[in-house]
């Protein structure tokens, strides 16, 4: 299997030919070559949606080293702790590096073999674990979108969520895989510049989360002005089902998927011929992949594209496969006679917001000293219930929390509440705050 595939192509916003076949592979092996005199070990990269970072991932890709795709704005205590705890033999892209060279990396064991990208799971809270994938992982899975969304060597499509998202990855390599080519740009989709790079490249395809396509609908998104747009994509998180009519309405294709990034990127796909009958549902599973639910509730996923397991310190990355191709996704829901996924709740105290995971338990540590609080979350919206605060200071503290976590503080609400409920054990009664919100 080619990767990237020889009619892939890669083009920087701006720029109108791009790399492709013979140009593309000859700036691979350069990378790579440039990366073999660094010791061993793994590689940490700052990851832009720029050429230089999309050549270091592919270079790191074809040297056989691992490499994990990082933040490039994580903060410097962040970066600091990971490069403690998993010694790599070099920080690349970053603009604010770390004092000296990264920690030496003494007896520690060498990387498993089939190791092949590290991607940060906790999102924007705490320190973050990293999940182990192996090469042939990233590779079915993105061979499985590639084939379920129909990518070929006549889609085009922009880098419209960071690459060190698991989504915005699975972009990149659905269409490295299949021959088609990205459009690499690092505006946003609320600036004008990336609406004309858009029609500039003739794109045809645009991969979303809920968050953008709110955005796209404030801002009066209208097709007609892309006549070469025909497919419009949507995962992390549910998006509003007014929404999803709204957006199929105006493409041939809109999918609804359903990922994480311990499954490399996506584990499930609505077809949209079925978003009549099955609206709200995640899908089905990926080709290779199969979906259940527990007696709890709780769903499994079995595929080739399940992780090798988490990695906490250097010494989990030389682990080999702890789970077999069997993922505990921590979402509650069913899988119906047809076969559709159908999700209820979480398990955990976590949510996605805006596409980002965040830990509710660490946003109530975060708002120790305010009084008493509680936090909820439903689509794309932290809720914070608190007894004590004034509606300035409530305003504030979403700002507060907005600038940390550095996510939109639209994404946060604060609501008085006169007593917090608890349950009979004294813990907080989070159903019933999440029925009042």
């Amino acid at each position: 299997m080619m990767f990237p595939h020889p009619r892939a192509r890669l083009i920087a916003a701006g720029d109108a030919k791009g790399l492709e076949g013979d140009d593309l592979a000859r700036y691979v092996k350069r990378s790579a070559e440039n990366l073999d005199g660094l010791r061993p070990g793994p590689l940490f990269c700052a990851m832009r949606n720029t050429l230089a970072s999309v050549f270091c991932y592919l270079g790191a890709w074809h040297s056989g080293r691992p490499i994990a795709l990082l933040d490039p704005d994580l903060p410097t205590a962040t970066l600091a702790d990971l490069a403690e705890r998993f010694r790599p033999a070099a920080l690349l892209g970053f603009t604010n590096p770390l004092d000296g060279p990264p920690p030496p990396r003494g007896d520690l064991p060498e990387p498993h073999p089939d190791l092949g990208l590290l991607l940060a799971t906790s999102g924007s809270t705490g320190n973050p674990r990293l999940v182990r994938l192996s090469r042939q992982a990233v590779l079915a899975n993105a061979a499985a979108i590639a084939s379920t969304l129909s990518i070929g060597p006549d889609v085009i499509s922009p880098t419209s969520l960071p690459l060190h998202y698991s989504y915005g990855l699975s972009v990149l390599n659905s269409h490295l895989i299949s021959g088609a080519t990205v459009v690499l740009t690092e505006a946003g989709l609320l600036e004008r510049s990336f609406w004309a790079d858009f029609s500039a490249h003739g794109c045809t395809s645009l991969a979303a989360v809920p968050y953008q396509y709110t955005m796209m609908r404030r801002m009066r998104f209208d097709r007609e002005r892309y006549p070469a747009l025909t497919t419009l994509t949507q995962a992390g998180g549910r998006l509003a089902p007014e929404l999803i009519r709204e957006f199929a309405g105006q493409v041939d294709r809109f999918y609804v998927m359903y990922g994480q990034t311990e499954a490399t990127a996506r584990m499930a796909v609505l077809p949209p011929e079925r978003l009549a009958d099955k609206l709200g549902s995640a899908g089905l599973a990926l080709p290779g992949g199969r979906l259940e639910a527990d007696d709890d509730g709780e769903i499994l996923y079995h595929g080739p594209n399940v992780m090798m397991g988490y990695a906490d310190t250097a010494d989990d990355l030389a682990r080999g496969d702890d789970l077999g191709g069997v993922l505990r996704t921590g979402d509650l829901g069913r899988v119906d006679p047809d076969g559709f996924l159908h999700i209820t709740g979480r398990l955990k105290r976590m949510a996605k917001i805006f596409g980002i995971r965040v830990n509710l338990d660490d946003v109530e540590r975060m708002l120790r000293g305010s009084g008493p609080v509680a936090v909820t979350a439903g689509d794309d919206r932290v809720t914070i219930w608190t007894e004590t605060l004034d509606p300035p200071a409530r305003v504030l503290m979403a700002r507060r929390l907005a600038a940390e976590l550095r996510l939109h503080w639209s994404g946060f609400e604060v609501n008085h509440i006169d007593r917090l409920p608890l349950l009979a054990s004294g813990k907080i009664d989070y159903r019933t705050l999440e029925s009042l919100a």
